[in-house]
């Protein structure tokens, strides 16, 4: 027989008018280690609630006076946060249909025998801490299976894959926050890492030059993705969320799965992993070195600037689209979504924009965000830690006019193409970076003259050209952070060290800024 404490016993609030006759699954439930408070009638249990929230209801569908579903209703009303479980001799649909739009818990039929109420009660008091032991015996088997991938991992396909379930991992423990298994997690994200920056830095130089061995990379995401349902005469929306990761897509995937058939796939960012390059690389689909060569004015100094060097993007488009094949060769439309008056305009304009073959949205609020957040004491404290981000992400999104947009679309017979250009990772170390006065100021790469750094915290490229990048001058190299470490310069390094710690960067090597989603969606 359980022996608990009094502090420990869970409180159960029994309203039936035939409370007497129950006496023997009170006693039962006792001598379990519950606390039972009987009561005969609905406004009595209403009262009960109100003077101490019990921790589940056992509530009687049929009462004389305020019935089982009319003191659900009030019981909800006043804590939608007590369980209730009804229990009912009615077994009409009716009644379960308005029971649940009552937001009960569960549902029994009398005659019930101690056991079941007993089973019912644990179900629901103790599911969150059975759910939690369990998911950690899994996490931990799950986490040395993905060391041994990580230390066999020998292509592209194998790092996907293991992102992709890391970033699993990090949703269902979002769901507990055990500070162990966090730390275990963070621990095998920073291997993940480690490994994955030697595995690019051995092999990135090839994917550049040799189309037929490499990962999807983002200058093929529109010749893979988007022409093929255009030339199958189909509507296309293609949308860009700028700086959106795997792990914020995962937290948004599931308000999307009800209005859409989703087909997912992946790919990669070209280095840096920032949008004057990748996102041009996108709409493009040539590497920064020809997009250079197009436009030479915007990229002769080393400032990116995104508003400067990203200008082109709706020209870039239709060039790409018109080499692919003649027949692309079609009006287009470009929006590029930076505030919230922009995204209620695109909301009202959906249906006339499906007048064009192809719609191209980016929308920058999450690379907004990401940014803002370094300066930002309020976005730090609403978003401490990349759990906390993925949250912030999914309610932007759930409240958002890209939703809204989307929901609208599901309806259509358009073909709803979402990617992004680049992720984000956690900065949480510091190394220190050398160059001329002229060098670019980006956290997580640098372009410019006689660059260093330590080899064991970034890879250095001496010959941009070779890698798909634009020189500035002679001399021109790059250099990027790899797993979550950001460049500070010797001068002043404990300021800035210490400014930007644990800040959201991007341009670097890690597989949060280079794996990303491109989902294919159809409405159902």
């Amino acid at each position: 027989m359980a022996t608990v404490t009094e502090t420990d016993q869970k409180q159960i609030l029994w309203a039936d008018d035939e409370i007497e006759l129950l006496r023997p699954h009170i006693i039962f439930l006792k001598d379990r280690g519950y606390d039972v408070d009987p009561v005969t009638n609905g406004d009595d249990a209403i009262a009960a609630v109100k003077r101490q929230a019990p921790d589940v209801v056992l509530l009687d569908e049929m009462m004389p006076g305020k019935d089982g579903l009319k003191t659900l209703q009030v019981i909800k009303d006043f804590n939608p946060h007590i369980p209730v479980i009804m229990i009912t001799k009615n077994e009409e649909e009716r009644v379960m249909e308005q029971a649940l739009g009552h937001r009960i818990d569960d549902y029994l039929t009398k005659p019930v025998n101690p056991s079941q109420i007993l089973m019912a009660c644990k179900k629901l008091l103790d599911a969150r801490q059975i759910q939690k032991d369990r998911m950690g015996k899994d996490y931990v088997a799950a986490a040395n299976r993905l060391r041994d991938q990580m230390s066999q991992a020998s292509s592209w396909q194998d790092w996907i894959d293991l992102h992709v379930r890391c970033s699993e991992w990090d949703i269902q423990l979002d769901q507990f926050h055990d500070p162990g298994l966090l730390q275990m997690h963070r621990d095998l994200r920073r291997s993940c890492n480690q490994e994955f920056g030697k595995f690019v830095e051995r092999h990135y130089a090839r994917w550049i030059l040799d189309e037929e061995d490499s990962p999807l990379l983002s200058v093929d995401i529109v010749s893979e993705f988007v022409t093929p349902p255009l030339l199958d005469g189909r509507q296309v929306f293609f949308i860009v969320v700028d700086c959106m990761r795997l792990d914020h897509w995962m937290a948004i995937q599931p308000l999307l799965a009800d209005h859409f058939n989703i087909q997912m796939e992946y790919h990669y960012s070209i280095l840096p992993t920032a949008t004057p390059y990748s996102r041009n690389a996108i709409f493009s689909g040539l590497f920064p070195c020809d997009v250079a060569k197009l436009y030479p004015d915007e990229w002769k100094g080393t400032r990116d600037d995104e508003g400067s060097r990203n200008r082109h993007e709706h020209q870039l488009m239709d060039r790409q689209l018109a080499e692919i094949d003649p027949k692309l060769r079609m009006e287009t439309r470009y929006v590029k979504v930076l505030d919230i008056a922009e995204g209620n305009h695109m909301v009202k304009k959906v249906h006339s924009y499906r007048a064009f073959p192809l719609m191209s949205v980016v929308y920058n609020f999450l690379d907004m965000l990401t940014h803002g957040r370094s300066e930002s004491e309020i976005l730090k404290e609403m978003a401490p830690d990349e759990s906390a981000f993925r949250s912030l992400a999914r309610s932007w999104f759930s409240h958002s006019s890209l939703f809204e947009m989307l929901r609208k679309l599901a309806a259509t017979d358009s073909v709803v193409v979402l990617t992004t250009d680049h992720g984000c990772v956690l900065s949480s170390h510091a190394t220190v970076a050398y160059g001329n006065r002229d060098t670019s100021t980006n956290l997580r790469y640098k372009f410019g003259k006689s660059l260093r750094s330590d080899a064991r915290n970034s890879v250095h490229l001496k010959d941009p050209d070779h890698f798909g990048l634009p020189t500035v001058g002679s001399g021109t190299n790059f250099m990027f952070a790899k797993e979550d470490y950001y460049f500070v310069y010797p001068t002043k390094f404990n300021e800035y060290e210490q400014k930007y710690a644990d800040s959201f960067q991007h341009g670097g090597v890690s597989l949060e800024e280079m794996i990303l989603p491109v989902a294919v969606m159809e409405g159902k």
